[in-house]
């Protein structure tokens, strides 16, 4: 019997969402901080990325997929 792909990924992801809820609450307060400022490095390299990603058009192509993409990440990362 074969498990369906969509089936096998969804149930991945409700597994991470119960592993990083409780992994999330189980920091201790002297760990938040150095935890919190590696999330915001990791999150300021996802917006340098969409950046350069929106930039990346050729002068041909002014609305190419990779800019889309980059603009709207940008914009959903400064909500």
């Amino acid at each position: 019997m074969e498990i369906d792909p969509f089936i096998f990924r969804l149930s991945i992801f409700i597994l991470s969402i119960f592993v990083g809820y409780y992994v999330v609450w189980s920091v201790t307060p002297s760990l938040h901080t150095p935890l919190m400022s590696v999330t915001n490095a990791i999150s300021s390299v996802i917006i340098v990325g969409a950046i350069i990603a929106a930039l990346s058009g050729s002068d041909e192509l002014v609305f190419s997929s990779s800019s889309i993409y980059g603009f709207f990440s940008d914009y959903f990362s400064s909500c």
